[in-house]
């Protein structure tokens, strides 16, 4: 595995993490002094980050349960802390909060100390934000046929400082059909499990147009293993489509109710149900991406 790598991008303002498979963007506002101090704090903290993980990867891919185990790594506490919560009910790894966790640990390194307006963390949209007092930051909604002219504005107020989204189409594996789940939450492990778990609540079990295979069949060494796991959703009807959809807002809206997220934008075959205040203004949502441009 190569070495971790950090550079700044063409435009001069963003960094650019990678180490295997963490490949983050980062963006800090500020005076410039401070900003690129931050940089080098965040640098710093990554190096390590992912040796760490692969350290108590055994454990870190093994079911959590309501009562948190003990890990060594500050990031593998995130990612247990982000999923105990939902274990009781569900089978839940920390891998689920894997990517929220990583947006986290690098943001807590990234504004230690330091006087910054406004920053982020995107892990392969997964991310945390930082926000000062009187600050705000717009997340661009991708996806709905209108570019980025569709946001989403976070004020320093609103308790949202993670955004994940979860689904089938996308990178990690889901037990679920949804096209794509975007949670706002108080963190990016927190957005990130939770939408593992109301993706996988959309759902339409047993049904001939849905097509799946066992985790570990896809890749061995999945923190699923034999559970099914979908790969290919085919034509829905509207009344299955909304079925579906209404099991994963059930979720979300118990998740919201016991305050471990604060909105929920769910999607399937081009309809949408929203859950929660901060996402109510914007019910045309056809796709949403942590995708973050500064305002």
């Amino acid at each position: 595995m190569n070495a971790p790598q950090a550079r700044l991008l063409p435009d001069g303002r963003r960094l650019h993490l990678n180490h295997g498979p963490i490949d983050l963007i980062i963006e800090a506002f500020g005076v410039t002094e401070e900003v690129y101090a931050a940089y080098e704090q965040a640098t710093e903290r990554f190096k390590t980050m992912l040796g760490e993980l692969v350290d108590e990867l055994p454990a870190l891919r093994s079911a959590a349960f309501s009562k948190p185990r003990t890990f060594k790594c500050s990031t593998a506490r995130r990612m247990e802390a982000a999923v105990s919560p939902l274990a009781g009910e569900h089978f839940i790894t920390p891998m689920a909060a894997v990517a929220g966790s990583v947006a986290d640990e690098v943001l807590a390194a990234l504004v230690s100390g330091r006087k910054l307006d406004r920053a982020y963390v995107n892990n392969g949209g997964d991310s945390a934000l930082y926000l000062a007092a009187r600050q705000s930051m717009r997340l661009a909604i991708a996806g709905t046929g209108k570019d980025f002219a569709d946001q989403i504005v976070i004020h320093a107020e609103n308790a949202v400082r993670g955004v994940a989204t979860s689904g089938w189409r996308g990178r990690s594996f889901s037990l679920g059909i949804a096209d794509a789940v975007t949670v706002l939450a108080r963190t990016g492990a927190g957005a990130d499990a939770a939408a593992t778990i109301i993706a996988n609540a959309v759902d339409l079990p047993g049904h001939p147009a849905v097509r799946r295979e066992r985790a570990r069949s896809l890749s061995p060494d999945s923190d699923l293993g034999d559970r099914l796991v979908t790969t290919d959703v085919g034509p829905l009807s509207a009344s299955e489509t909304s079925k579906a959809l209404e099991g994963g807002f059930a979720e979300a809206q118990k998740l919201q109710l016991r305050g471990l997220i604060e909105a929920a934008a769910l999607f399937l075959n081009g309809h949408v149900r929203i859950c929660g205040d901060v996402l109510a203004k914007k019910p045309h949502l056809k796709a949403f991406e942590g995708e973050l441009v500064h305002g």
